[in-house]
């Protein structure tokens, strides 16, 4: 008898460690925090935006406790891999040059790359139309990645740390056009800066699909990816969206 309660007690206590682990388990999850709407900073200095919303709400679905670390964006796939933070959703295109660094989950959204410039410009946006001219673009980006590709030798190519850099030379006429995400440049047009702007042209890049990162082998990847299929289903990624968009990104 006294063996057995013995047994009892130490199983008890086996239970209590296990549950006391479960609700200490905590994730950190990688953001650029430059690049509205998608992940931005508000007026008191947190992080806000589409993939912070959707990052807790997998957060939630997993039952654990998230954190936000924020990174700048030509060093945020090395802060990954250094254990800086668990998982990465911050807009990432999923690329085969970056398949070869991390893994992705299933894409959380699709984007399209557009060229963007002022309303009373004839800005066509053929390679030879274009040829001279001065394209901005955030280095270390898809769209970066596909004007060194396709228009290297036509253009001058600026590349910016941030997308609000290059937005800032855009409206001061340093440089004639961006070209970017579809949806994040569509935020910035509805703004006051961005109301004597537009988009030209058709996207050069139909679909782009966004993913989150994690390193490579880390079964965490799975787990995202039953959350991701759970906000789906149950309605709470279309409410995400519906509060940045008026469409849909999925």
């Amino acid at each position: 008898m006294h063996t057995y309660k013995k047994f009892l007690l130490a199983a008890a206590a086996t239970l209590v460690m296990s549950a006391n682990a479960m609700a200490a388990e905590k994730l950190r999850m990688g953001i650029e925090a430059a690049y509205p709407p998608f992940n931005n900073k508000d007026a008191s200095g947190n992080v806000v935006g589409f993939d912070k919303d959707i990052g807790d709400a997998l957060c939630a679905k997993m039952k654990v406790e998230c954190s936000v670390v924020t990174s700048d964006w030509d060093g945020i796939i090395p802060a990954l891999n250094a254990k800086k933070f668990d998982f990465l959703v911050s807009s990432l295109s999923i690329t085969d040059e970056r398949k070869q660094a991390v893994d992705f989950t299933d894409p959380y959204y699709s984007n399209k790359l557009q060229f963007i410039a002022p309303k009373n410009v004839d800005f066509k946006t053929d390679k030879a139309s274009l040829k001279g001219k001065v394209i901005g673009t955030q280095r270390a980006t898809l769209a970066g990645t596909w004007l060194e590709d396709n228009y290297g030798n036509d253009v001058e190519i600026k590349l910016y740390d941030t997308q609000e850099n290059a937005y800032l030379d855009l409206v001061s006429g340093r440089i004639d056009g961006i070209l970017a995400d579809k949806y994040v440049q569509y935020e910035w047009l509805k703004s006051k800066d961005g109301m004597n702007f537009e988009f030209k042209g058709e996207p050069v890049v139909d679909s782009d699909k966004i993913g989150i990162a994690v390193r490579k082998g880390d079964p965490l990847r799975e787990k995202l990816n039953a959350a991701l299929a759970e906000i789906k289903a149950d309605g709470t990624y279309k409410k995400i969206n519906d509060k940045y968009f008026p469409f849909s990104i999925e």
